[in-house]
């Protein structure tokens, strides 16, 4: 059920089966490197994976990211806003080379597109703080307790769904989210925890912790239009190296103020 209810609920990119897009073939590595440049698609509205900084320029972990996918394939990058709802049909039209923006693998979209090897994981978890009891998820759907969360996540259907005893309280923003729990108004935040981590450093004076074990774990790729092969060999390679170097981990950890929760194991067999 909860691997179900995750995995529907990031399905909801896949708009491109009722899109006025078309299948289009790809640019091959060769035509990439021959022309210099590669298109990467990202969000346009996701700090801290990316986002225009205060000078307009982007920047963010998929910025540092796709810099080193680039600089590894020696050419320049060419960022594509890519709303989360367009990254597939973006690449299904050849509008991008490669897709970022926290692409969850799953067996829908790898019908559709190809994936790489992980770049990044989510973990849907609960955050919450010391004075607040609870070893597990399930310790937190009990009368009395108020979950904090954003109007229109997912995650508000799922703990609808799962966890029927709490109450949520509902703001705009990762942010206010954060917030109300600091201030004690929600005990806890039941979301893709590590997207969260870095606006907790706005309030140093409470002890925060996040739940041992996760809910779920999901693995981010890198999206590659559909039989892409070599240029998808060769982001593996790079991947490896970058995951072998700590470089990933160390991106991720500048930019959301702490490790990752659950680290990708680089492996050579992909």
């Amino acid at each position: 059920m909860l691997k179900r209810s995750f995995i529907a609920a990031a399905l909801s990119g896949l708009a491109v089966l009722a899109t006025p897009f078309t299948a289009a073939e790809a640019r091959s590595l060769d035509e990439i490197l021959s022309e210099g440049v590669i298109r990467i698609g990202i969000n346009p509205n996701f700090p801290n994976m990316s986002a225009r900084n205060d000078v307009g320029e982007w920047a963010g972990f998929d910025i540092d990211i796709g810099t080193e996918l680039a600089n590894g394939l020696g050419v320049e990058v060419e960022w594509v806003p890519t709303e989360t709802a367009q990254r597939v049909p973006f690449l299904v039209s050849d509008r991008i080379d490669v897709a970022l923006g926290a692409l969850t693998r799953n067996a829908e979209r790898a019908m559709l597109i190809d994936f790489t090897v992980p770049v990044h994981t989510e973990v849907l978890a609960v955050l919450t703080t010391a004075a607040i009891e609870g070893d597990t998820w399930e310790d937190f759907n009990a009368e009395g307790v108020t979950l904090a969360n954003m109007r229109g996540n997912w995650t508000v259907g799922w703990i609808e769904e799962n966890m029927p005893n709490v109450e949520i309280e509902l703001v705009d923003s990762i942010a206010d989210t954060v917030r109300l729990v600091a201030q004690g108004r929600a005990d806890a935040i039941v979301e893709n925890i590590d997207f969260f981590m870095a606006f907790t450093e706005n309030f140093p004076d409470t002890e925060w912790r996040v739940v041992e074990t996760p809910i779920f774990v999901a693995y981010c790729a890198a999206g590659v239009s559909q039989g892409n092969e070599d240029l998808t060999e060769v982001l593996n390679v790079i991947l490896y190296n970058l995951h072998s170097s700590g470089a990933v981990n160390a991106a991720w950890e500048s930019h959301y103020g702490a490790p990752m929760l659950r680290e990708v194991t680089p492996t050579p067999y992909f």
